[in-house]
């Protein structure tokens, strides 16, 4: 099964190893191939020699956190002072200022670093004053870069280097490896002392899924290995987080993407945006857990904010989308802007069309927006701000951010729903890819251990559907918090083997209501085939996607 899928995904024969065993030394590019890599290693290891007072200028989401903490850790252990920076998303907004570069450079700044933001700051950058300048970024760029000592990003308009999947804790990573190369060229590490560049593999996997880049080429070894580091728990901060959010087995993709980044991307989003970067640089576990606990408390306060919010929201994008609109624009007065994203995503997910939603104060609307598959955003948001309608837009084709004055909502709307058209043709569910069939009495650990070997799963490699035709359910009850997942036993046609399955948020709605009404009628089953570690013990779990009557 596991070949078959493969050749399903397009993984030729030459490739198969490397994909079922991704590894740096096969997959990842030589740094230099990105434009101005090597100037900004130059730069950087001169820092490193002389000594220098180097600020960290991130983004308040996960990968800005990641990237900044990378960045930071990383020239601190090479001798650097490091003044990292994270701007507060209400008062200073996305990407870099003038006030805060400038108060970095009084400090004794003489050169900033910005990860995650800078590409088009270009304005602003040159501004400042007393400090040489780095960019070290992934998002979709418009025109010629800022005029400063270098800006490494793979979507430049003028990089081939065909590295346009990389997240910028990515870049931030290579940009770390050319800087170690220069460095040792030129003799500074003597006969040791070079820093452990894997150890910060952790943080590129937790922006990497995070950040929802594809999980495929050298991402793929950037996960795999991240996560491998990450088992170890040895950063204080992911091992305080890890323990908050009661994730005791192996960590996973999933792992990465529903109980650490939400957790991290809370002080950004409702809270101190800069907490979630001091936690992955706390190197003390006592202030770490006090950190992570802090983190864990405001992303439950962001839940009650979110549920809050999303109702109005989802009501809202199902009147638009019956109207005939292509994509979904919401937002209401004193939604807070920074939940506006993760209500955005839900809606995506519920109609599967491009949804973007904004909170409104004082007569300009600051909103986020997600996108779906082939329907490029972020190009759409450039191209509504370089059209006049916004004050800001940005992002890359996946997520966008964006603001405008609030009277000009109706316009921006017409003009995505223009420029997007195409999303209307799109169903209101997303298409449920099945991969394969099998029975019950086949889905044993063994074939499960078989298909995690194509993890890490997430977008760009998406978890085999598997559909079981004609189940019973031989039986059904809710459990959990709010009794919100179903958990059933399956049985196939003509007894004997039984399998346990779960369905997740199934608080209410037809499929639960399959699940533990139906239990005479023959089901086909579609979903994930796992083996699944608790308390130390492997065992076969089936996670139910979607029903069907046999």
């Amino acid at each position: 099964m596991v070949a078959r899928l493969l050749a399903a995904r397009g993984v030729s024969i030459e490739a198969a190893a490397d994909f079922l065993e991704p590894t740096l030394r096969a997959l990842l590019p030589d740094p230099s191939l990105l434009v101005d890599m090597d100037a900004a290693a130059d730069r950087l290891a001169g820092a490193v020699r002389s000594g220098e007072t180097v600020a960290v200028f991130g983004d308040y989401d996960v990968d800005g956190a990641c990237s900044a903490a990378l960045m930071s850790g990383f020239l601190r252990d090479l001798g650097c002072p490091v003044l990292p920076y994270i701007p507060d998303r209400i008062a200073e907004g996305y990407g870099p200022n003038l006030p805060a570069l400038q108060a970095l450079v009084a400090q004794g700044a003489t050169l900033i670093v910005c990860v995650d933001c800078g590409t088009a700051a270009g304005a602003v950058l040159e501004a400042v004053d007393g400090a040489e300048i780095i960019v070290l970024d992934h998002h979709t760029a418009e025109g010629p870069p800022p005029r400063i000592v270098a800006t490494v990003n793979p979507n430049r308009l003028d990089c081939a280097s065909g590295q346009k999947m990389l997240c910028a804790t990515a870049v931030a990573f290579m940009a770390a490896i050319a800087t170690v190369r220069n460095l040792r060229r030129a003799g500074h590490f003597g006969s040791g002392g070079e820093p452990d560049l894997m150890a910060l593999l952790d943080l590129v996997a937790l922006a990497t899924v995070c950040d929802v880049m594809p999980l495929v080429g050298v991402n793929r070894a950037l996960v795999t290995q991240g996560l491998r580091v990450m088992q170890r728990r040895d950063r204080p901060g992911i091992a305080a987080l890890l323990e908050v959010a009661a994730a005791k087995e192996r960590v996973n993709a999933m792992t990465l993407g529903f109980a650490l980044g939400p957790r991290i991307n809370a002080g950004g989003r409702i809270g101190e945006a800069g907490l979630g970067l001091r936690l992955l640089l706390s190197q003390d576990p006592i202030d770490a857990r006090a950190m992570a606990t802090t983190l864990d408390g405001v992303n439950r306060q962001r839940q009650v904010v979110e549920t809050g919010m999303l109702s109005a929201a989802l009501d809202a994008a199902e009147a638009q989308l019956a109207a005939g609109h292509a994509t979904v624009l919401v937002g209401g007065p004193d939604w807070h802007p920074g939940v506006v994203g993760i209500v955005a995503g839900r809606i995506k997910e519920r109609f599967n069309r491009p949804a973007l939603v904004a909170g409104i104060a004082d007569g300009i609307a600051k909103g986020s927006g997600r996108s779906v598959a082939g329907i490029d955003l972020g190009s759409a948001v450039i191209a509504a701000r370089q059209s006049g309608l916004l004050a800001t837009g940005g992002g890359h084709p996946m997520a966008a951010g964006f603001s405008l004055d609030a009277r000009q909502m109706d316009a921006f709307h017409a003009f995505l729903d223009t420029r997007l058209a195409a999303a209307a043709a799109y169903p209101r569910a997303a298409d449920l890819v099945v991969e394969g069939t099998a029975s019950v009495a086949g889905c044993t650990l063994e074939l499960a251990e078989s298909l995690s070997r194509l993890a890490p799963f997430g977008n760009g490699n998406e978890e085999p559907i598997l559909v079981l035709p004609r189940c019973r359910i031989v039986r059904a009850e809710r459990i959990g918090r709010e009794l919100a997942t179903v958990r059933a036993f399956l049985e196939g046609e003509g007894g004997g083997s039984r399998l346990k399955a779960v369905m997740f948020r199934a608080k209410e709605g037809a499929l639960a209501a399959a699940l533990l009404e139906r239990h005479a009628a023959p089901l086909h089953v579609a979903g994930h085939l796992r083996a699944e570690e608790w308390n130390g013990r492997v065992a076969t779990s089936f996670i139910i996607t979607d029903l069907a009557e046999a």
